[in-house]
């Protein structure tokens, strides 16, 4: 191997991407090395990306699923204000696993939960200064993580791996849409 750096290198007790690959091979001889190398390096980098964010989100006092809750408010425009249901349903949440976070989140003054002056019967969940406040801090330290990530690919090389991945972010939504 000499000086050359093994990129398929992986932590302490998993292999490699190249000898999962060949593990694999052993027992399903169909299996394409290519499409498995994509898949299982994508696999991989994406669990890894979400414990490092979880790090970063758990130093600043919130959760990861917090998180998404403070983006999806953010997300939503100012006033920063969505119903639990919105919510419940752009995070893929039940109603009632979402009213448990809100609560949560509530309680840690990330967020207000008021009653719509509109419509007495329906609630609505808004973003807070503090809530604001973190999600600004977390999108600090999430781009300095992304930086360093990046840091070996050109601009060149960055746009054309977003480029690949948001087609197949698009294939796999489309597969989904049909299931």
């Amino acid at each position: 191997m000499g000086d050359t750096p093994d990129h398929t290198a992986a932590p302490s007790g998993e292999p490699s991407l190249d000898e999962q690959i060949a593990l694999y091979q052993r027992e399903f001889q169909d299996l394409d090395p290519q499409v498995e190398k994509v898949m299982s390096a994508m696999s991989r980098l994406s669990r890894r990306m979400n414990v490092a964010y979880g790090r970063q989100t758990a130093a600043l006092g919130i959760s990861n699923a917090e998180w998404e809750v403070l983006k999806a408010l953010v997300l939503s425009g100012a006033p920063y204000r969505l119903g639990p249901s919105e919510l419940a349903k752009q995070l893929g949440l039940t109603p009632a696993a979402m009213t448990h976070r809100i609560d949560r989140m509530t309680a840690e003054g990330l967020v207000t939960r008021e009653r719509d002056e509109s419509n007495r019967v329906r609630v609505i969940v808004e973003l807070t200064a503090e809530g604001r406040s973190k999600w600004l801090d977390a999108m600090r330290s999430a781009s300095v993580f992304e930086e360093d990530l990046l840091q070996d690919l050109s601009p060149q090389e960055r746009g054309v791996l977003g480029d690949l991945l948001t087609r197949l972010l698009d294939r796999v939504e489309r597969l989904q849409i049909r299931a």
